[in-house]
């Protein structure tokens, strides 16, 4: 991961706004310990800091607070019709935490989130207990890191390890853990197990450098993964979403020959491909707050409430893409989201 400090202004999580509700809450004091030089504010709600209007998610995500707080209503939401399934049926994410410390231009959240803030549920147990009332019905398959990236701040608030013990706990429990991070750390303490996926988002270093701030660079991905496919933990590369520019083919065919020459493409559990795609209402607040990202600011295609390439673009990105992988995979053990879904 590349360093998370603040690079204007304040540092790193400077202020942590605390619901009153959890003050006493034991993360609640484990996390605030770790941070003895930040400013505290006791608050009645995370909305009435998060939600307030004419922020900016962009700036402040340069210098993110964070807000400690309990998660109520909607603990587990199913599946959107945006994220690959990989063919599971019962198919649903959780989001202990909101936003990211990553900055990538083009994430969905700075279009879905007023702030560009922090907010960490501490009752994650409350999260459990209700993933285990879905258990009762039917076998589930979670993805716990979608909405942010848990392995990024696993050393300030340790959740990916507490949600891999409740998934070994559980048969019929299937999570994805997904991430752009460098997490060989927590990876060498991981045993494998038939219950948990790690997938990693793979990018060129030129997309990387462009949009993706403050994510780990492609060497240290492929790290990553070298590492865990050598302890046997099940491993999923996601080649989406590919960012078009001028010379996306070169640029990705790169990447794609680093990857392949340091992994066996065989072990993976899968390979997923797609090309960038966002709700209309998510690009029309991103277009607002980042007028100068070509990310954000180029001319998508607007089919039924989403965003994406234009088709022929579109197309081609992801054929070549799956040509690629094709070389060295089977068909059946790579998921295209847009086809897959149709």
């Amino acid at each position: 991961m590349n360093n998370l400090k603040a690079d204007y202004y304040n540092s790193f999580f400077s202020h942590i706004y605390v619901e009153k509700s959890v003050a006493d809450m034991p993360d609640t004091v484990r996390i605030l310990n770790k941070f003895p030089q930040s400013h505290i504010i006791y608050i009645d709600h995370y909305k009435d800091v998060f939600c307030r209007s004419r922020q900016s998610s962009v700036l402040q995500h340069r210098t993110q607070n964070l807000i400690i707080a309990k998660k109520e209503n909607n603990l587990v939401y199913a599946g959107a019709p945006v994220c690959q399934s990989f063919g599971n049926e019962h198919f649903y994410y959780t989001s202990c935490m909101m936003n990211c410390v990553f900055d990538c231009e083009y994430c969905y959240l700075k279009g879905m989130y007023p702030s560009g803030n922090v907010v960490l549920f501490v009752n994650l147990d409350d999260i459990f207990d209700e993933v285990y009332k879905l258990l009762q019905k039917h076998p589930v398959y979670l993805c716990v890191s979608y909405d942010t990236d848990l392995l990024a701040v696993e050393n300030i608030f340790g959740y990916t390890k507490r949600w891999v013990d409740f998934a070994e706990r559980h048969t019929d429990l299937k999570i994805e853990i997904r991430t752009k991070s460098s997490c060989e750390k927590f990876l060498k303490e991981i045993a494998p197990s038939d219950n948990i996926i790690f997938a990693f988002t793979m990018s060129p270093d030129e997309i990387i450098s462009k949009f993706e701030h403050k994510t780990a660079f492609l060497d240290s991905r492929i790290s990553c993964i070298e590492l865990a496919l050598d302890k046997g933990l099940k491993t999923r590369i996601a080649f989406d979403p590919m960012i078009y520019c001028k010379n996306w083919k070169s640029v990705y065919t790169d990447m794609f020959d680093k990857i392949t020459g340091r992994i066996d493409l065989n072990k993976l559990l899968d390979i997923s491909v797609g090309t960038f795609r966002i709700s209309a209402e998510y690009m029309k607040n991103m277009r607002k707050e980042e007028p100068f990202s070509a990310a954000v600011q180029f001319p998508y295609k607007n089919d039924n409430g989403y965003y994406h390439y234009p088709d022929e673009i579109m197309r081609d990105m992801e054929d070549y893409m799956v040509s690629l992988v094709s070389r060295y995979v089977e068909k059946d053990k790579i998921f295209l989201w847009e086809r897959q879904e149709k």
